[in-house]
């Protein structure tokens, strides 16, 4: 019974797209290891780009200085 969790920034991701992720990820799953999809559980988390790091700054951070450059 595998348990995928997808973590994302919060950016405008439509519900098309998750629903595109939720598909390509369980495919994977049955393709690569041969699992049921009827049992194979994807969550996805949004995570505000606040809450998210990379090296010393915060994603908000690291989006505001790449659009002003």
């Amino acid at each position: 019974m595998p348990y995928i969790n997808i973590q994302i920034t919060d950016e405008g991701v439509t519900k098309e797209q998750k629903q595109a992720l939720i598909q390509g990820a369980t495919q994977l799953m049955v393709d690569v290891l041969d699992k049921n999809p009827a049992t194979t559980f994807v969550i996805i988390d949004e995570v505000n780009t606040d809450n998210w790091g990379i090296g010393y700054d915060q994603v908000t951070d690291l989006r505001q200085k790449a659009t002003s450059s």
